[in-house]
């Protein structure tokens, strides 16, 4: 079965960086689209970025542009999210997802698109 694993959380001060990764397994790499999301306490989970490995297509949202990067390894099993210039508004809750089909788009950030998630990892950033 599809089994996601997310890693790289943790604690910074504003203006820091992490990077997240997300392992995945149980699915074929040419039929899906990789997303991140984060859900901060008491808000709805918000799409940030999508990825489509094969092709190498990749989509940030305007939320975090210019800070947030999506990047995957050569097999397309491993996606990466490289997060610079930290914010506090950044501290969430962040899941990787992967969306079979690429339902809605290749850039489709709806949840509901997403058939499998994995637990997520913690970010807390610090002003």
């Amino acid at each position: 079965q599809v089994q996601l694993r997310e890693s790289g959380g943790g604690s910074v001060q504003a203006g820091g960086s992490l990077r997240l990764s997300c392992v995945g397994s149980g699915y074929a790499v040419s039929t899906v689209c990789v997303g991140w999301f984060r859900q901060a306490a008491g808000k709805e989970r918000e799409g940030i970025a999508t990825s489509y490995p094969v092709s190498g297509a990749t989509y940030v949202a305007d939320s975090v542009k210019g800070r947030f990067t999506i990047s995957h390894d050569d097999a397309g099993n491993t996606v990466y999210l490289q997060m610079v210039n930290l914010k506090p508004e950044d501290t969430a809750m962040y899941y990787c997802a992967t969306n079979k089909f690429c339902k809605g788009g290749w850039q489709s950030l709806n949840k509901d698109a997403y058939d499998h998630w994995g637990q997520g990892t913690q970010v807390t950033v610090s002003s």
